[in-house]
Parts: structure tokens; sequence; C-alpha cells
């Protein structure tokens, strides 16, 4: 690679970590661990963390990776918008890994899985493994399996699991290229 495409690449970095890293307190305000790159011909990015996670974001997800026992890996993402696609091998993330978003909280010990938010609802749907689903103020959730999804909105009533239909499957699944 050229030194002008280096600098344009480091550049690119620098722009999108200003974009999704952000700086407070329980947000770690460097990489969490994690390397990114842009997905050639595409707006999604890739990150790789070093305990194994992979995350794949579709163009503008607003999102933040979060150490919570402040080890310098990310054992948590804030999802504000749009779609991420995680894959936790099971026994690398200490204490499971958890996905947090206005609506709900997704929390894994190794699996495969998308979170998406939009209009005021989280969508979380299971590739492989298992993932919990609770609302961020409630002790009660689900546990969804393979093929199953939850919508999660706003409010007290009972999260219902179903299988998800292909099409809608496919739809999620194409956001990340897959």
């Amino acid at each position: 690679m050229s030194a002008s495409g280096r600098y344009l690449q480091s550049l690119m970095a620098c722009m999108l970590a200003c974009v999704f890293w952000v700086d407070t307190a329980s947000v770690q305000s460097n990489n969490a661990g994690c390397t990114f790159r842009l997905v050639a011909g595409t707006s999604r990015q890739i990150l790789r963390c070093r305990q194994g996670l992979t995350i794949i974001a579709e163009d503008g997800a607003r999102f933040a990776l979060v150490d919570r026992d402040r080890n310098g890996s990310a054992d948590a993402v804030r999802l504000r918008r749009k779609a991420l696609l995680l894959d936790a091998p099971a026994g690398r993330v200490r204490g499971g890994f958890a996905v947090v978003t206005p609506q709900a909280i997704a929390a894994v010990r190794g699996t495969k899985w998308a979170v998406d938010v939009a209009r005021g609802k989280t969508s979380v749907f299971v590739v492989k493994g298992r993932v919990a689903v609770q609302r961020p103020a409630s002790n009660a959730g689900v546990v969804l399996g393979p093929g199953e999804g939850v919508d999660v909105e706003a409010g007290t009533g009972t999260l219902t699991v179903k299988r998800w239909p292909a099409a809608r499957v496919s739809a999620l699944m194409a956001r990340f290229g897959q």
C-alpha cells in the first residue's frame, strides 16, 4: 500500500473512531482491545477483539465499546442505532458479552447473534447458541435459541419469542453481507 493509501486509511480510522468511541466514564475512549477495518466495497466495518469476539457493524450503526471490568478488553457494547452482528466464542469473554440498547439487554456466553435498534424497538436474533434478553429495568426475560428472535419495545409487556421467517432472517443477514 502506498504512503498516501496508508494516510487515507489512517485518516478514515481516526474519523470513524471519533464517531463510534464515545469518551465517558463507562466507555473506553481507546479501542478496548479491538481493531477495526472497513469491508472493501461496502460501508460496513468489522471489529476483531483480542478475546475472539467479532463484531460486524452495518453502515450508520451508532455504538460504543464498553470495558466494564477495566481489563483493557471490550465486554459489552452500547448500541443506539442500526444493527450489529456479533460472534462471541464460548468461554473467551469472561462473564459473557452484552449488548445494551435503550429497550433491551442481550447477554451471551458464546454465540452468534444480531441486535438491531430502529424506531423505538430493539430486535434480537440468534444464529447459533443462546442469548438471554431482558429490558434494562427488569429481571424477567427470555432465552433465545438458534432461529429465534424477539422484538423489545419500551414498556413492561411480556417478551414473546418467535421463530423468525426466512425472509426476515435473510433481510437482516444481508445487511452484514451474510
